[in-house]
């Protein structure tokens, strides 16, 4: 009996070809939109997981000035309040660390030849490749004794390479950082955009070189440290900031001077946005589905309204409560289960569509999938039992009277 149920359920949808794909087109529509924005949200996740990480693991930013709950304010002075005394400091009394490295940045612009390009020229130490996981692409980076030495050597980033040299060597190539001669000794391998922009278009020189040779200063504008896991970047925080206010001299109602920016915080602060976003994508994506599910039943009670005289033979003949119900839950599975296919089809393939079309990263997830799928079918099944159970407790007599 069951097997023959289905065959009488598609039979049914057979007769009725138009209009059975009409009603699975609300199906396919509702699983493709779910399918599709949860891979954009999907997207924006990852790509600010990735902006973020880029811009080092495990990393705290110490910057000058003071912050509060409007936003980041400067106090009097307070872009002059860190110095490399604060860093070494933060070195050799803060555990937890791995790295701490002091660094300036400015923009200028960059001369070789007839070329010439404007970037941020970066004035650190050697270790900012362990934080920032810069990788040499060609030549090497400059050593600790070139920062002790005021060394006028660089280390390109690859964006600035290309645009000056124009695929050609650069390496030992002298460019002019205004106006002052440089010798290239590096060139990093392209690490594309992150929260903070493009990090190839920099030019990376000695620390001491950049404050004392080409901008004149003696304080530093931040302080990178890594600590050695996200288990105890908090209390590495704390601890920073606890030092900095007793080598600043600050009092307990004063507010400090300087900002300590945890990057774990932002990715997780961010991390609980995204995933907000695309729960809310998916959401509204799955109205859709519900407004489906709708049409099934319109459409199924619509076909029980048709059928009845053929409901009220086969009671007739001795067809069962159970037959009639099976039979149009059948047909309600067969549409909602046949929609759901089509549309993980067209969620999938809308989702590479925009990626190529949009240029936006969108990332496909088989959890989504799965629970469009999962809900498509609940969908037609929770719709199609109303329509069902009418036609199963139809009178048979009745049934064979109707018009």
């Amino acid at each position: 009996m069951f097997s023959e149920s289905i065959s009488i359920a598609l039979a049914g949808l057979k007769a009725n070809k138009l209009r059975a794909m009409l009603t699975m087109l609300g199906i396919i529509i509702g699983v493709g939109a779910v399918i599709a924005m949860v891979s954009i949200g999907m997207g924006v996740k990852d790509k600010v997981a990735t902006s973020i990480a880029g811009l080092g693991s495990n990393l705290l930013v110490v910057t000058p000035g003071a912050s509060n709950a409007g936003g980041s304010r400067q106090a009097a002075g307070s872009s002059i309040t860190l110095n490399e005394k604060d860093a070494l400091a933060i070195s050799q009394e803060i555990s937890g660390i791995n790295l701490v490295v002091p660094a300036v940045t400015r923009s200028y612009q960059v001369v070789f030849g007839n070329q010439n390009w404007t970037t941020s020229i970066q004035g650190t130490t050697p270790d900012i490749q362990g934080i920032r996981n810069y990788n040499i692409e060609e030549g090497s980076f400059f050593t600790n004794q070139d920062v002790e030495t005021r060394a006028r050597v660089a280390v390109l980033g690859k964006t600035v390479a290309e645009n000056l040299f124009n695929g050609g060597t650069p390496i030992g190539q002298t460019i002019r950082i205004n106006n002052a001669p440089f010798r290239v000794v590096g060139v990093l391998e392209a690490k594309g955009e992150s929260a903070g922009g493009n990090q190839d278009d920099t030019v990376i020189i000695p620390l001491k070189t950049a404050q004392e040779r080409l901008m004149g200063i003696t304080y530093i504008q931040n302080i990178n440290v890594q600590a050695t896991g996200t288990d105890v970047i908090y209390q590495v925080q704390d601890d920073i900031t606890t030092l900095l206010r007793a080598r600043h001299k600050l009092a307990a109602t004063t507010p400090d001077d300087f900002t300590v920016r945890n990057m774990v915080a932002i990715m997780e602060a961010a991390d609980e946005t995204t995933s907000m976003i695309t729960s809310l994508l998916a959401v509204v994506a799955g109205l859709s589905l519900l407004v489906g599910g709708i049409g099934i039943m319109n459409i199924m009670l619509v076909s029980v309204t048709e059928r009845t005289r053929e409901i009220g033979i086969r009671k007739a003949l001795g067809a069962r409560y159970q037959n009639i119900l099976l039979q149009f839950l059948i047909e309600a599975i067969v549409i909602s289960v046949t929609g759901g296919v089509l549309g993980i089809v067209l969620g999938i393939g809308a989702s590479y569509g925009i990626s190529s079309v949009a240029g936006w990263k969108t990332v496909i997830s088989s959890l989504a999938i799965v629970a469009a799928f999962a809900f498509s079918v609940f969908i037609g099944l929770f719709f199609g039992i109303y329509p069902a159970r009418k036609a199963a407790l139809l009178d048979p007599i009745e049934a064979l009277r109707y018009e």
